[in-house]
């Protein structure tokens, strides 16, 4: 039982990282496509660019980590998951291809055209919305199980309020996240027009982003009683802290201050509101089939399992962190010296 915990609370740290690090590339996209149409992209794509360069290349291994590591440590969760995720599974694959292809034609390509811009941007909110698709299936109500065969109930998932507050979160707390990472990086990189840009775009969506998550939290009480009752009963606490971290971080940047704390504010409070959300999730990894408790393989290949998603823990969070000093945090490099 423990090594269940364990091993789901190392996968969604995985995860939690996946989500910062590409959502400040799928922003990216959004914010690159909106000044190419606004004829503003000389205010902002070279710092696009400077941050992209070097990163893109792992964004994608954190998320290969979490799947492989949620299937290998949790096989009942295939029959569910593997079935009724396989469209939105494909779609996602299939952006994500698209969007690798605009990095190919960028880095080695003589000029980025408006269709791969537009693909780009595209892209960098569709993939958030196919991802969240997992969350919200796994709230129940959206599988139907008829002796051995499960079908996703697609006018049920697509009807659902719920579903669609769920999707308008992802990509607006993209755009969020992005917009306050990339203020920081035009702050240390002196560079005033893309600073601008940037700060503006971060403090218009912090708003909708709580109002939206209001909206969530609502339709969850409709969509699934018990973890709503779990999240506001007995993990209030976590949600109240994080909404003081955005309040900490959206003061930091209206009155221009510390935009590195302010980005650290913006992590902790996704952190928090993150994990409150899957602390109040449990014992249910996919309702009402899957529990953590019922899933998990054998303790010998739990403990295994554990030490293996430590150790790549270990591995690719240094990594990534020297990865941003060499590079994106390097002084010449981050002013374009480079």
């Amino acid at each position: 039982m423990i090594y269940s915990y364990i091993g789901i609370s190392v996968l969604w740290i995985f995860l939690f990282c996946y989500i910062i690090v590409a959502s400040i590339d799928f922003g990216a996209g959004f914010f690159a496509l909106h000044s190419k149409i606004t004829g503003e992209e000389k205010k902002i794509n070279h710092l696009i660019e400077r941050y992209l360069s070097p990163v893109w290349e792992v964004t994608n291994v954190f998320f290969v980590f979490f799947f492989v590591g949620f299937i290998g440590f949790f096989p009942d969760s295939v029959k569910y998951l593997g079935t009724v995720l396989l469209v939105p599974g494909s779609i996602g694959t299939i952006l994500i291809s698209i969007r690798n292809s605009f990095y190919a034609f960028e880095n080695y390509g003589q000029d980025t055209k408006l269709p791969w811009i537009f693909l780009y941007g595209l892209t960098g909110l569709l993939i958030p919305a196919a991802l969240a698709t997992a969350l919200t299936i796994s709230e129940g109500g959206y599988i139907k199980e008829v002796g051995n065969h499960v079908d996703l109930d697609w006018v049920q998932l697509l009807l659902s309020p719920f579903a669609w507050s769920v999707v308008f979160l992802a990509i607006i707390s993209v755009l969020y996240i992005s917009s306050g990472f990339l203020t920081f990086y035009a702050n240390k990189a002196k560079d005033e027009p893309a600073y601008h840009l940037m700060r503006r775009w971060h403090i218009f969506w912090g708003p909708p982003m709580i109002i939206i998550s209001l909206f969530v939290f609502l339709s969850l009480r409709v969509q699934n009683s018990d973890h709503f009752n779990n999240a506001v009963f007995n993990y209030w606490w976590m949600f109240v802290i994080s909404f003081i971290f955005f309040l900490v971080a959206g003061a930091l940047t209206i009155f221009k201050r510390n935009h590195g704390l302010a980005f650290i504010m913006v992590i902790l409070q996704m952190l928090f509101a993150f994990f409150g959300y899957g602390m109040s999730k449990l014992p249910y990894l996919l309702h009402p089939f899957v529990k953590i408790s019922s899933s998990h393989v054998n303790d010998e290949m739990g403990l295994a399992l554990v030490i293996a998603f430590i150790l790549g823990l270990l591995l690719l969070v240094p990594s990534l962190l020297l990865l941003l000093r060499l590079f994106v945090f390097d002084k010449d490099y981050v002013e374009g010296k480079k």
